[in-house]
């Protein structure tokens, strides 16, 4: 396992409050986003479950001045784990979606004693194929390449991160999220991309996380298809799973009702 990284923390030790959505009193449960989203997709979860927990989600580097720094999956657990030193949080439940879920293992594997629980929502612990990783790097390379998000780019990203029923029935998300996608920083998705493209599986490691774990997981999700999670829900001392219906790979904001309720039955378990 790498080394703790001490380049970053003290960004998070001084400037929280540009990064990071804070409401409600109790029990912590801490949101990390995924790739091509930002702290706002957990809007709904925060809407619903801050009148009974502290719910707290954060902006990723690449959606913070940092965008354009080379880092890995690592370095993003040690950025959570300054912030929520920051923010005098000593124990929560973690909950990542996509790539904020690979993040989410390996802080686990790195500050366990921080940990009640982990939510993993479209979240794996196998690593992309190789044709994924091609098809991902020559994105990467054309958005940096061309500077900005090209309308054909913006439609595979959608086709991803969306579902068939968000796609076909609630126009008005998907282009919520394709506008925000014009505003990054091309460098920003570049960098983001490249933290989690190469990581190795992650499998073997499973085992040693001894806390209970949520997988969230969209029916209609082709980005990572739901099967693709049972080698990691096998390997996990205490994992379960809940699908969520008429949804895709952004499952917690596209069918929000059923991924909190999924949610605040698991914090219920854990606290």
């Amino acid at each position: 396992m790498p080394e703790p990284s001490e380049t970053v923390t003290e960004r998070y030790r001084l400037r929280p409050e540009t990064v990071v959505t804070d409401r409600g009193e109790g029990p912590a449960i801490v949101f990390a986003h995924g790739t091509l989203m930002d702290r706002t997709m957990y809007d709904p979860q925060i809407d619903a479950l801050s009148d009974d927990y502290r719910t707290v989600a954060y902006d990723l580097r690449a959606r913070t001045d940092q965008y354009a720094t080379e880092y890995d999956l690592y370095d993003l657990a040690d950025d959570l784990d300054a912030l929520t030193d920051a923010l005098d949080i000593d124990t929560f439940v973690l909950c990542g979606m996509s790539m904020g879920g690979f993040m989410a293992l390996r802080f686990a594997e790195r500050y366990p004693e921080q940990l009640a629980g982990v939510v993993l929502i479209d979240a794996i612990a196998e690593p992309h194929t190789d044709e994924e990783r091609e098809q991902y790097r020559q994105m990467a390379d054309q958005v940096r390449a061309d500077g900005e998000f090209a309308d054909h780019l913006v439609d595979v990203a959608k086709n991803q991160l969306f579902g068939a029923t968000t796609l076909a029935e609630n126009s008005e998300l998907v282009e919520h999220w394709t506008e925000r996608w014009r505003t990054y920083p091309p460098e920003g998705f570049y960098r983001e991309m490249h933290s989690w493209l190469d990581r190795p599986d992650f499998t073997d490691e499973l085992p040693a996380i001894d806390v209970p774990v949520l997988s969230v997981h969209g029916a209609e999700d082709v980005s990572l298809e739901p099967e693709r999670t049972e080698s990691m829900l096998d390997a996990l001392p205490d994992a379960r799973q809940e699908l969520i219906p008429e949804a895709g790979h952004s499952s917690n904001t596209e069918n929000p009702k059923a991924a909190t309720a999924a949610i605040r039955s698991f914090l219920e378990d854990v606290y």
